[in-house]
């Protein structure tokens, strides 16, 4: 499969030589790196009472306090620092009730060709609460400080009057916050959709997997609209295809415009969803594989306007994450038995949820490290956290 996409990148390549294509493509390269290391911790309670042990990968548990681990969004903070948006702790409902939902600052000190720490410092954090009691169905804990129990957030979005939108695969919800993470309102349901988690289904069948609810989710430049994404398929819908939704921020309803993203054939799920312009989006796809076995970690390029023959919207390949050119060797040195290092640089992590573009070249990527669980960069370590800034090649708008 890395062959594959190895020549359709030299086919690329040679196309824009001879003039056929509209902007110039360059090989994708790694510019810097930044490793936030397994073991990170924060202020909190004991947390991973329920995930067995008493040791997993070499971590003991349970945790005296909470991983900042998992990150399944990351937003700009401030030039050079970002906010990164945990999921909902260890993978399920069932285990994560002592696992708080949190937004938390960071700042990598990438490592270049010119130097960096390479190291990833971890600042304040948001706690997503709910004191004046907007969610109307029974929360984990008494002071209403959310849990991964409550919800199983996997994207955040600013809008202009500073609040946050975070969309959740349990429902799945839409949950809207202030600057603070204070609920707002009741979580917005998306209608017809019911994941098995969702506290409202009743008697009404799940029509949706277990954690196949928002994954990713993107929002306009002018704010006005997001357009929340379902990682898995609804019952009925045909295989491979996923629903992009749009919701108008202003009314807080759905519009009941759909558009539907087909995933590789190899792949399982989509990671995430970004915006690029006013209608330009990008978005990952993953296998469920990791470390030697992982092939499939790919980012694509889609615009609202543009469709394949069977409806689908048309998508163009931005960066195979299993394939990127490291010349300045920003990656090593690395540990005993860890891969995807050197020459070619590799993400082979089980799930990449991460994308943000830094510029009209350049994107910043992180995986979830599914902490302790993953280990796609050396099978006797868990995963850390990996920031990476590669430069792509070109992402202006051609049009």
């Amino acid at each position: 499969m890395q062959a594959t996409h190895k020549a359709a990148v030299g086919l690329l390549a040679l196309a824009v030589t001879l003039g056929l294509a509209g902007t110039a493509a360059a090989e994708p390269t790694l510019e810097g790196r930044a490793i936030l290391p397994a073991a990170t911790f924060a202020l909190g309670p004991v947390s991973g009472t329920a995930i067995g042990g008493p040791a997993i990968n070499g971590i003991p548990t349970p945790f005296a306090s909470q991983p900042v681990q998992g990150f399944s969004a990351i937003l700009k903070a401030e030039p050079g620092s970002y906010w990164v948006m945990p999921d909902n702790g260890y993978g399920a409902k069932a285990n994560s009730a002592d696992f708080l939902l949190r937004v938390y600052h960071v700042t990598p000190d990438f490592k270049t060709a010119k130097g960096g720490s390479g190291s990833v410092s971890v600042g304040d954090f948001v706690q997503l609460r709910d004191p004046d009691g907007k969610i109307p169905f029974p929360l984990t804990r008494s002071d209403r400080l959310l849990t991964g129990a409550d919800f199983d957030i996997e994207s955040i979005r600013k809008t202009k009057d500073g609040t946050l939108w975070f969309g959740d695969e349990f429902g799945p919800f839409l949950i809207h916050t202030d600057a603070t993470g204070k609920v707002l309102e009741a979580p917005i349901s998306l209608p017809g959709v019911f994941a098995p988690e969702n506290p409202f289904r009743g008697a009404t069948p799940a029509n949706l997997p277990s954690s196949g609810g928002f994954e990713g989710m993107a929002l306009s430049p002018d704010g006005k609209t997001l357009y929340p994404m379902l990682e898995k398929g609804v019952t009925g819908d045909p295989p491979q295809l996923r629903r992009i939704n749009e919701f108008d921020v202003a009314s807080e309803r759905y519009t009941g415009r759909v558009w539907w993203y087909r995933l590789d054939p190899e792949s399982v799920s989509i990671g995430d969803m970004t915006q690029l312009d006013e209608n330009r989006f990008l978005v990952i796809e993953r296998d469920n594989n990791q470390g030697a076995a992982a092939a499939d970690k790919r980012i694509y390029l889609i615009d609202l306007r543009k469709f394949a023959p069977d409806g689908t919207l048309e998508k163009t390949l931005v960066l195979d994450l299993m394939n990127i050119s490291d010349p300045a060797g920003i990656s090593l040195p690395g540990r005993p038995g860890d891969i995807g290092l050197g020459t070619t640089f590799s993400f082979p992590y089980v799930t990449i949820e991460d994308v943000l573009p830094l510029d009209a070249e350049r994107l910043l990527v992180v995986n979830d490290n599914n902490f302790p669980f993953s280990t796609g960069r050396n099978p006797a370590l868990p995963d850390y956290d990996d920031f990476i800034v590669v430069r792509t090649g070109s992402l202006k708008n051609g049009d």
